[in-house]
């Protein structure tokens, strides 16, 4: 799915699609698609509609973070615009099976004046609702993020380079 220019993603729509997921397995392929909008979307005004998108009780793990409860999602989210300038994500590619969704993702953001980009998929898992109950990030900080770093990335390099299989 690609970002759609004025595109958003209508909550009611969501929660129509929500509650048929259970009954209709096709219908979490139409959920996971207007979730998929949701981030490629997500603002500071759009994330007020997390409550459409994880569930109250939902889990998130990243490289940083474990969280549990949605509050505790939206926290991450709100650090997110906070600490990065104009963070945004692409999804590449997504595949669905049943109440699952493997996805991944171009993370694009600048920090002190540098663009970066990270590259990642997240496991998705819906409730019967239809709403992110588990929400698992899988991205190397290492070589994402810490290579990129000016001090730290050379150190990073030099230990990746000593610790490689030489052929």
């Amino acid at each position: 799915m690609k970002n759609m220019p004025g595109a958003e993603v209508d909550a009611s729509t969501l929660l129509t699609h929500a509650t048929s997921t259970e009954k209709d397995p096709s219908s979490a392929t139409v959920r996971f698609e207007h979730i998929m909008q949701w981030f490629e979307t997500l603002t500071p005004d759009t994330l007020s509609r997390i409550a459409s998108i994880y569930a109250e009780d939902a889990s998130f793990r990243d490289p940083f973070n474990r969280m549990t409860g949605m509050a505790g999602v939206q926290q991450v989210y709100q650090h997110m615009f906070e600490t990065l300038h104009d963070p945004r994500f692409v999804i590449t590619e997504h595949v669905v099976q049943g109440m699952q969704s493997y996805v991944s993702w171009d993370f694009n953001f600048s920090l002190r004046g540098q663009t970066m980009q990270i590259q990642g998929c997240t496991y998705f898992l819906l409730n019967t609702e239809g709403l992110i109950a588990v929400h698992r990030d899988y991205w190397d900080a290492a070589e994402e993020l810490y290579e990129k770093l000016p001090v730290l990335g050379a150190l990073m390099r030099f230990l990746k380079r000593r610790l490689a299989v030489k052929i």
